[in-house]
């Protein structure tokens, strides 16, 4: 195993993305799409945050109120915007950092996933499912 791994070598590169236009049912669309948790929220190519599905889950009845909700969370969805709902100005890791620095971020912050950087523009994300693959790749 590689005591120094980069970040940029396990990072997923083509990222499903928002910007603050986008409305909070696309962003929720996109979760289920393309089965994932982490949605960067951009302007252009700069990083401005993040929404995550449980984001989505804590303003939403669906899961509170069984399936059939789909009105309600429809509503909630047209009163709040992506800006509200999403964690501005997110930690971010740079591609040259090491998994064991990106590791040790999610530990600390409790976090599970990390949008990555360069230059202040998105240039991937890297999530614990990420780290943990790559670790059960080498043995």
């Amino acid at each position: 195993m590689k005591q120094r791994e980069k970040v940029a070598n396990i990072m997923t590169r083509d990222v499903h993305t928002v910007n603050v236009n986008n409305s909070l049912q696309e962003a929720n669309d996109l979760f289920s799409k393309y089965h994932i948790r982490h949605i960067p929220v951009v302007s252009g190519e700069k990083l401005i945050g993040i929404l995550s599905h449980t984001d989505i889950l804590r303003i939403s009845f669906g899961n509170t109120f069984g399936d059939n909700q789909d009105g309600t969370d429809e509503a909630i969805f047209n009163m709040l915007s992506i800006n509200q709902v999403m964690k501005h100005s997110p930690v971010t890791v740079s591609p040259d950092n090491t998994l064991k620095e990106a590791a040790e971020i999610l530990a600390e912050k409790e976090f599970h996933a990390l949008p990555v950087t360069k230059d202040g523009n998105l240039a991937g994300i890297i999530t614990t499912t990420d780290i943990i693959r790559y670790f059960l790749n080498q043995y």
